[in-house]
């Protein structure tokens, strides 16, 4: 067998393990072992270390800032633009008409983007939002309407902030969301989208890691928590869906990720199909 660059022992994997779930509550099995060594190994690297005898040392200096760069490499960022389309079409074809519809004396409508990645989840919402509202516009005008997108790696969270992506990343995009959203410049592999103002606008992003004492005030309307829990043992996720009904309004919407269900980890909601919620208490 090919010695590895940088020495990792099951007694290093193991401490690793226990760091990241303590930090983050993310569950790395042992099949995540090679992702873990091959991320890992970049910031061994990069510090000059090696071995992850030394890497630890390095991760449990509380003067250090790699507890920050640690989280941000074992965190799984996949995403784009309208995934899950169903979700956004539900969004904007019943849950938005009945959120404004009950939020008719607030005049305030407030949705979470939890997991928001580099962002493309909370800027189709965004879009949504603004098709929804632009076809209401009298009725909806002057409206306090925000979006709340949060992610525990802050380098993603940078991207998300800039609002800057590669056209060939854009495919959930259509040709008039193109034009009516997104800025476009460069040309071949340099072509770039960038955000407009009018979405742009609608998006507060922030970093937060879900496990640790959340600092928003007032409730919501609608959370996407989708492809997040998956990384979390089915204790965490009691716990993390328990907050997230007590942060929801009654009624309020959530959704989830295509992979994941709500059996025997919640009894506050109640199932619409195709990973959609609805509280219930």
């Amino acid at each position: 067998m090919k010695s590895r660059e940088f020495p990792m022992t099951d007694a290093n994997f193991d401490h690793i393990k226990n760091m990241a779930y303590d930090r983050t509550g993310i569950v790395l099995g042992d099949h995540k072992r090679e992702m873990v060594y091959s991320r890992l190994a970049r910031r061994c690297r990069a510090l000059g270390v090696h071995d992850f005898d030394q890497y630890i040392h390095v991760l449990e200096n509380r003067e250090s800032d790699e507890l920050s760069h640690f989280v941000n490499s074992i965190t799984t960022n996949l995403t784009s633009f309208f995934r899950e389309r169903h979700h956004f079409e539900f969004l904007e074809e019943t849950v938005l008409p009945e959120v404004f519809k009950a939020n008719s004396a607030s005049k305030r409508v407030r949705i979470w983007s939890a997991g928001c990645s580099t962002g493309e989840e909370p800027y189709s919402i965004a879009i949504t939002l603004a098709r929804f509202l632009k076809n209401n516009l009298v009725r909806y005008k002057g409206w306090d309407v925000k979006i709340l997108a949060t992610d525990l790696d802050s380098n993603v969270l940078a991207k998300g902030k800039r609002g800057i992506y590669p056209n060939s990343g854009a495919d959930g995009l259509s040709k008039s969301d193109r034009l009516e959203f997104f800025d476009e410049s460069g040309q071949g592999n340099d072509h770039q989208l960038m955000a407009k103002d009018k979405i742009r606008n609608l998006i507060t992003f922030n970093r937060l890691n879900l496990l640790h004492k959340w600092p928003m005030k007032g409730q919501f309307d609608v959370i996407f928590c989708r492809n997040v829990v998956i990384y979390f043992d089915k204790e965490t996720q009691k716990v993390l869906f328990d907050r997230y009904a007590n942060v929801l309004k009654d009624p309020g919407y959530l959704m989830i990720g295509h992979s994941e269900n709500l059996h025997r980890v919640s009894t506050r909601f109640n199932a619409l199909g195709h990973t959609r919620y609805k509280k219930i208490n």
